[in-house]
């Protein structure tokens, strides 16, 4: 490779997935290399408290929780480029290139854990109040509307899922969607009108987050999709629950994906259909989308790139 220094492994994305598969990664000293991108530490920068993740008793905040995992990862050796991936040209074993512009790295192995993003609805507020209010995440937050009046916007079956969660704390909670029909398979569809304390408001769109005297969430504006009248709804928290988008676009057409974007893996390991390359974290993860199990993905991944490394010659 002209004299050219191929490093062990390249991480792109610096969430949970990234950064646990950087420690496992360093501590085996593979010296990793990660492009953690401009928005380092993925979707829990965009996190208030943190109360599900094993060994903070006491809750943490999502930032500070991304940049104790950076911290550690970092205590071994882990090297990190706080920049985005432009291209890549992967191919079924041997040098992956990875380019930031025209500058060229090349490495023996690929760890692809750039994410996914909550789809957004895109009205006024909804970034204002992200975190005081309003969330896309009803197993992540829930637990914070004990008793409150809440909000689930969406027709699928992650809607139906959150809806029928988040209804265990809250004291109400109204069920939007911008149709009659709902997406959702009829098994939770019925479970969701089956739980008392859930309410189908349909069909309307939801057109502002308003916030209170207290700058928190305190109503959302409705528009009947048919009628066109508006109201305000009164409530205290509100769960965005209409997809995700995986943050595949980098490697679309060189990895194989599904219909949705998401990057496939083979069964029960972190091997994409490339040699050599390997995904983790939200990329993948079409159900669960937490952080702990973004995390021991990225451990897979980690181990699965490191037991390649051991049995192939370059």
């Amino acid at each position: 490779m002209s004299g050219k220094e191929v490093e062990n492994m390249i991480i792109i994305g610096g969430g949970p997935a990234g950064y646990t598969a950087a420690l496992y990664a360093s501590r085996a000293e593979l010296n990793p290399l990660v492009f953690e991108g401009f928005q380092w530490g993925g979707q829990l920068q965009n996190t208030t408290e943190v109360e599900n993740y094993p060994g903070f008793p006491e809750g943490i905040m999502g930032p500070e929780m991304m940049t104790r995992f950076r911290e550690q990862a970092e205590r071994f050796g882990t090297r990190f480029v706080t920049d985005d991936v432009d291209r890549v040209e992967l191919g079924d074993g041997g040098i992956q290139k990875v380019y930031l512009g025209d500058e060229e790295y090349l490495t023996k192995s690929v760890i692809l854990s750039m994410g996914a993003e909550p789809r957004r609805l895109g009205i006024p507020g909804e970034m204002e109040l992200m975190g005081r209010g309003v969330s896309t995440c009803g197993v992540c937050d829930g637990a914070f509307f004990k008793s409150r009046k809440t909000m689930v916007i969406g027709g699928g079956d992650s809607a139906m899922e959150d809806a029928v969660f988040v209804s265990k704390f809250a004291s109400e909670l109204n069920l939007v969607h911008r149709r009659n029909e709902f997406r959702a398979s009829a098994i939770m569809q019925d479970r969701a009108e089956a739980t008392p304390n859930i309410n189908l408001m349909t069909p309307y769109s939801p057109e502002e987050f308003i916030a209170g005297e207290d700058g928190s969430l305190a109503s959302v504006r409705l528009r009947h999709s048919d009628t066109g009248e508006t109201s305000e709804v009164a409530v205290d928290g509100a769960f965005v629950a209409i997809g995700h988008i995986p943050r595949s676009e980098v490697v679309t057409g060189q990895v194989g994906t599904d219909d949705e974007g998401y990057v496939v893996t083979e069964a029960g390991s972190t091997k994409t259909n490339l040699q050599g390359v390997f995904a983790v974290g939200d990329l993948v993860d079409h159900t669960y989308r937490q952080a702990i199990t973004a995390s021991g993905s990225g451990c897979q991944g980690a181990l699965d790139a490191e037991w390649y490394l051991r049995d192939t010659e370059f």
